[in-house]
């Protein structure tokens, strides 16, 4: 069973755009928040697609992990993910094989079946493709040879991207990637920081139908989590009201600008809203110290995961530093007593 200190921990960022912010700020946080990740050890600093979504600023996800991997130097960046029926497989091979010689081993390709955005903007992104996710293994497996070595007489390469293989990994919130990905032998991220009811049943089907491949000798599951950590539990369920009114925000279909925190959500929400934003945050890690230590380990040990993705939804810069630097001495602590207890 895995343990705490054992497993790798990575962080997932969506620019987020503060209630009072800009992009332009968004940005700025977003190459602080992973210069940071970098140096408290965090393993990977992965970027989401999404479109048409105020709030959220990573739409042109692979030039802003371009930017990120440029103002770092050790860290892996990538996706978690692209949105691949959103695109030609031609198109994301040309770009991440450019960022993979720009930035050699340090780039990740996460990939998703999902629009990320409403179906308007799904139409809009796809027009004139004809793709939609029922096509997604087939443009997973053009992926892939698009990155490998390119074969003789092969009259359509990527250029660059042929015989960069960038790690792909694939994403999912469903069982349906998980299964996927076990045939083929990739690593597989599941998307449990929004959607975690089926967590549990897809990595059984992954780990239990994992076939050994070219790109993976043995299943790796990352698992993402929200995080909010502070010097107390209080302080940390206030802060924790940020993510709680965006989710809000979200399934009302209002812009998702980041709010500030409150003190009490109540009379924000319906009984029935409530319901919904607490079984999507259902696995939040959110405390002090003790508690992050408690949560996450006990996260880690029920699901096996060889590495956790953490997003931390925070209004102010410096208190989502906050939260990420107390999980990272967390980590360490674990990751320091684990020979001692071997």
């Amino acid at each position: 069973m895995a343990d705490l200190g054992t497993v790798r921990y990575s962080v997932l960022d969506l620019a987020p755009v503060k209630a009072d912010g800009n992009i332009a700020e968004s940005f700025r946080n977003t190459v602080d928040l992973a210069q940071h990740a970098e140096s408290w050890g965090f393993n990977r600093f992965w970027l989401a697609e999404h479109h048409n979504m105020p709030g959220i600023a990573s739409a042109a996800t692979s030039v802003l992990i371009g930017h990120v991997a440029g103002r770092t130097s050790t860290i892996r960046v990538g996706s978690g993910g692209v949105m691949l029926p959103n695109h030609s497989s031609l198109v994301i091979a040309e770009q991440f094989g450019t960022l993979e010689i720009l930035y050699p081993g340090r780039i990740d390709l996460g990939i998703g079946r999902a629009p990320g955005s409403d179906q308007l903007t799904a139409r809009a992104l796809r027009r004139g493709l004809h793709e939609t996710e029922d096509e997604f293994p087939r443009q997973v497996a053009e992926l892939l040879a698009y990155l490998a070595p390119a074969q003789p007489g092969q009259k359509l390469r990527a250029v660059p991207g042929a015989g960069t293989n960038v790690p792909v990994w694939l994403l999912g919130s469903s069982t349906f990637s998980a299964q996927l990905a076990a045939m083929i032998g990739l690593p597989f991220a599941f998307a449990s920081h929004f959607a975690p009811d089926l967590l549990f049943q897809a990595i059984q089907l992954y780990r239990s139908q994992f076939r050994a491949s070219p790109y993976l000798e043995k299943p790796y599951v990352m698992v993402g989590l929200p995080l909010i950590a502070a010097e107390t539990d209080a302080e940390a369920r206030r802060l924790a009201t940020s993510p709680a009114q965006r989710f809000l925000k979200l399934i009302r279909s209002e812009p998702i600008f980041t709010p500030p925190p409150v003190d009490t959500m109540e009379g924000l929400w319906s009984d029935a809203e409530r319901a919904i934003v607490q079984s999507k945050l259902k696995l939040a890690v959110v405390g002090g110290p003790e508690t992050v230590r408690r949560k996450l380990g006990s996260l880690v040990s029920e699901s096996g995961a060889d590495e956790i993705i953490m997003t931390s939804d925070v209004f102010d810069q410096s208190a989502r530093l906050r939260s990420f630097e107390i999980a990272a001495t967390v980590i360490k602590e674990a990751a320091s007593a684990v020979p001692a207890l071997a």
